[in-house]
């Protein structure tokens, strides 16, 4: 089998690829005779079908599919004996449409990987995040646990910020009910900022029993189109008031939060321990993003529009099945549309080039060793670490996926040992809060 390789653009090549029609016809007798073997025919006992009775049901379908797996044969040699890097599918056609299945010279288009350059990774400038866990931060965590937790008592007073009301309600617009305005037995606590600031105001200061009417004015941008800019008169029943009360924090709370002597120090100690650890996750994941916001500067390169087009439809595709899981519809809905992800593909696809390239020139590949330790790490949360362990290692897909975040978290590491960083130290309350 025969080939000739032209280069048509920066990326994209062509290659003439030519077959024997002798190996062809040759490989399709051959197929058919094993086919008699075990087709069955009426009229016929099994293994007795003649070959021209075989031949005459499936020879063309037989022919098509030797010569595909000829053309395949033929276009993966030729890409091997010239080292080449196909990016993408190859599209190929026969050289001459005219002579139809008699063809033996076919054309295949495609694209290669392009050549990455790498520069200079001093030149580029990334931020890198910290923050610590300090006893502030501890007692402000434990407080979120206690309110998780909170027992209300009824209160003959009054409401109060931090109370929680039972309320009905009901909301008219010009003196007629509107869908979605009238609920019974609604709980709020108030001052948390739930409801709209005109509500919150009317409820307030109000005791169990009382009936309030007031004016609810929704903002020019509610997300109800048919409440937005206007003004509403709420008439609510205040069914009850009640004052919260959390939980001291003792060996009764230690073993409801799992520590099972009651032991508080070890109860605080394990908290503090999971805070760091979400931090320090947390601080990682924006120094990530800023790690590869700036590598992408690292070189300039055009993309092969076939590893775009798939990735465009990649990230379409889980939309798709985002959407279904949600509970969406697709034949009913509109649909979704995979140019809208070009821009998103197009980044993505630079961005892997670029670091597949980093690793290589820089023996980044994740090492057994570091894996085992992230695993260790992800398993360290867990109840049975040893039965979380053995879970990864049992499948090669998620050994994988670990694999992959180790040497992401090389690149990042080797960047910041190659870049001008500039540290930020976040507070802890704007770190959990995610406005980094």
């Amino acid at each position: 089998m025969a080939s000739q390789l032209e280069t048509t653009g920066t990326l994209e090549r062509r290659l003439t690829l030519s077959v024997n029609p002798a190996d062809i016809s040759s490989k399709v007798q051959e197929r058919l005779r094993s086919m008699a073997k075990t087709t069955r025919m009426p009229g016929f006992r099994p293994g007795k079908v003649p070959v021209r009775l075989i031949e005459q049901s499936y020879g063309p379908q037989v022919h098509s599919e030797v010569l595909g797996e000829a053309i395949s044969r033929a276009f993966s040699d030729a890409v091997q004996a010239e080292n080449l890097r196909v990016a993408g599918q190859p599209e190929i056609a026969p050289k001459d449409e005219s002579q139809g299945p008699d063809a033996t010279e076919f054309v295949a288009t495609f694209e290669v990987y392009p050549d990455v350059k790498l520069g200079d990774p001093s030149t580029l400038e990334v931020d890198r995040y910290n923050a610590s866990v300090d006893d502030k931060a501890l007692e402000a965590t434990i407080d979120v646990l206690r309110k998780q937790r909170t027992r209300w008592n009824a209160v003959d007073r009054a409401g109060e910020k931090g109370d929680r009301a039972t309320i009905d309600f009901v909301g008219k617009l010009d003196g007629e009910a509107f869908p979605g305005g009238s609920a019974e037995g609604f709980p709020m606590v108030l001052g948390e900022g739930r409801m709209l600031p005109d509500f919150e105001a009317g409820v307030l200061g109000k005791k169990a029993g009382e009936t309030v009417t007031f004016d609810v004015k929704f903002p020019d941008d509610y997300n109800a189109e048919h409440l937005a800019g206007k003004t509403a008169q709420f008439e609510v029943k205040i069914q009850k008031v009640e004052a919260p009360e959390l939980p001291e924090v003792d060996a009764d709370f230690a073993r409801q939060m799992g520590q099972e002597d009651g032991d508080v120090e070890k109860f605080r100690a394990d908290v503090r321990t999971n805070l760091e650890r979400e931090v320090r996750q947390r601080v990682q994941s924006r120094t990530k993003s800023s790690v590869m916001d700036k590598i992408v500067g690292l070189a300039d390169i055009e993309l092969p529009k076939a590893l775009v087009a798939q990735e465009a439809e990649s990230l379409a595709a889980r939309m798709r099945e985002d959407l279904q899981a949600r509970g969406v519809d697709l034949r009913k809905a509109p649909p979704v549309p995979t140019d809208a992800f070009t821009e998103q593909a197009t980044r993505r696809v630079r961005l892997g080039l670029i670091v597949s390239e980093v690793v290589r020139e820089n023996a980044l590949q994740a090492k057994p060793e570091q894996i085992r330790k992230q695993i260790e790490e992800f398993a360290s949360t867990y109840e049975n670490p040893a039965e979380v362990i053995r879970w990864y290692f049992s499948d090669r897909d998620r050994l994988a996926e670990v694999e992959a975040l180790v040497v992401e978290q090389n690149v990042v590491d080797w960047l910041l040992s190659k870049a001008k960083v500039t540290d930020h130290e976040v507070g802890f309350d704007e770190l959990m809060k995610g406005l980094v």
